[in-house]
């Protein structure tokens, strides 16, 4: 028996001669957390909405529980859907939000009671029961919606964006209820975002949308470490992987990197690593990679003295902002750090961590 619960196949979306879907090819197991990411626009709200039945999809297969979706109605999907907008009736009480669905579809008095009961436990929402949404927090509310999903105990969860209406501390503590609800129910759920940060935390996949096409599939490690494009790599991470204009020559066994740097010799690197690169390269390196002499070692670290430009404290880390390769260079150093806008300060870059990028294309080279 196949665990596959979602698959997308050769899908494709268009309105009139705009496409906004193309060749999106996706699958997921029982038990996964896939998290469709990218900017405003990329059609990561479409294709769930294609998912679950709110859209046509102009050609290819929505196979769920490895039954072909196309033409079936939403109701007849076996899914439940989170709205960004909580979608509750502001006329009915908590209980009688989350049974709902449940008394439509004909089910029984006592198994509406004992399902809402299982839900209102798990959610912590047992004393709101009573209440009208419109004396509820925002995250009161979501918690509702959420329930009202749950009693359904469908084969897929579909969330659209639940968390952009909450401020950043309700974000944080739904985001770990969420994930704490995913692996309590081993439940399997497409989770619409734009936030990377959301995307990183809570899936166990990871799919990167740009312009109605699929960037990147991958665990949010993969996707961190190893982006498959340029796209991938400024998108995902908080700062984004700094991606500094280079040149590559071969140098015996290794290859010689320089960056230029205004009224100042080139900063030259040398990886042992990679010695097969064209001329004109990307080097990207996460700020993480980029730390003060003395606080990073390996056989890959090297280091060289560069002009600090600005200086952003913040909490744990401290951020300096270096020119390199006419680009602004962002280190993440110990908040204890002594640098100052304005002077040299020895950094120590780990090679070991390099991703290397052809311009024209942004592809990925290693």
């Amino acid at each position: 028996m196949s665990n596959l619960i979602l698959s997308i196949e050769n899908l494709y979306k268009n309105y009139g001669t705009t496409e906004v879907l193309k060749d999106i090819n996706v699958a997921i197991q029982k038990g996964e957390f896939l998290v469709l990411v990218g900017p405003s626009g990329c059609g990561k709200s479409t294709l769930l909405n294609c998912i679950a039945g709110l859209e046509e999809v102009s050609s290819g297969a929505i196979k769920i529980g490895g039954r072909n979706m196309v033409g079936v109605a939403p109701k007849d999907r076996d899914i439940a859907m989170v709205f960004q907008s909580y979608a509750l009736y502001p006329t009915m009480t908590v209980g009688k939000n989350i049974t709902f669905g449940m008394k439509v579809r004909g089910v029984d008095a006592a198994t509406q009671a004992r399902k809402l009961n299982e839900v209102a436990k798990l959610l912590q929402i047992e004393p709101l029961l009573k209440r009208k949404p419109g004396q509820l927090s925002g995250g009161q509310r979501q918690r509702v919606a959420m329930g009202r999903a749950l009693v359904r105990d469908p084969q897929l969860f579909l969330f659209d964006e639940p968390l952009s209406n909450l401020d950043a501390k309700l974000r944080v503590e739904m985001r770990s209820e969420i994930k704490r609800l995913h692996s309590n129910l081993n439940a399997s759920i497409v989770y619409v975002t734009h936030d990377q940060i959301e995307a990183m935390t809570l899936a166990t996949q990871i799919v990167v949308m740009k312009d109605g096409v699929v960037q990147q599939i991958g665990t949010p490690g993969e996707i961190y470490r190893n982006p498959a494009n340029m796209f991938v790599a400024g998108f995902m991470g908080s700062p984004s992987m700094n991606l500094i204009p280079a040149k590559a020559e071969k140098n015996g066994d290794a290859t010689r990197i320089e960056i230029a740097r205004e009224n100042d010799s080139p900063l030259v690197l040398l990886d042992t690593n990679r010695p097969d690169l064209p001329q004109d390269v990307i080097l990207g390196l996460r700020p993480e990679d980029i730390a003060e002499a003395g606080f990073r070692s390996g056989a890959q670290v090297q280091t060289a003295r560069c002009l600090v430009d600005i200086v952003e404290p913040a909490g744990a880390d401290t951020f300096v902002v270096s020119h390199l390769g006419g680009k602004g260079v962002t280190a993440r150093l110990h908040a204890e750090t002594k640098a100052k806008s304005g002077e040299a300060l020895e950094l120590a870059f780990d090679l070991g961590k390099v991703s290397y990028f052809e311009p024209e294309s942004g592809i990925r080279l290693n």
